[in-house]
């Protein structure tokens, strides 16, 4: 079994409660890390055995392009294409944050981590 990490993602999307959020947009950062059998890939240093990470990435990218109220919801929408792109995946976690979270006070960011 192996672990795969793609850390510190960043992308400025339009994710939040609030209207102004969504016009404004945010920047968030994204961090995965999948549980996959790397055993394959390790003795043949082939791609094609290896579960393939660009694509992992172009997930993830695609669907932070995609408008959410919530950072549950992103969370929740990755991991759900993620597991419909990957069969071969054991168990993946996200963590998705959002910078500067406009709640009123001095905040660095917010947080979901989600797992399946």
């Amino acid at each position: 079994m192996g672990l795969i990490e793609i850390e510190n993602m960043e992308f400025y999307a339009y994710h939040g409660h609030f209207k102004q959020e969504q016009v404004v947009g945010n920047k968030f950062i994204v961090n995965i890390a999948i549980e996959t059998n790397c055993s394959k890939a390790a003795a043949s240093d082939n791609l094609k055995d290896a579960l393939d990470y660009q694509k992992v990435y172009k997930i993830i990218k695609l669907e932070m392009e995609k408008k959410s109220f919530l950072l549950e919801n992103i969370c929740k929408r990755i991991l759900d294409t993620l597991y419909e792109h990957f069969t071969e995946i054991h168990k993946a976690r996200i963590k998705v944050s959002k910078i500067n979270p406009p709640m009123g006070g001095q905040i660095g960011k917010v947080s979901i981590t989600m797992s399946r």
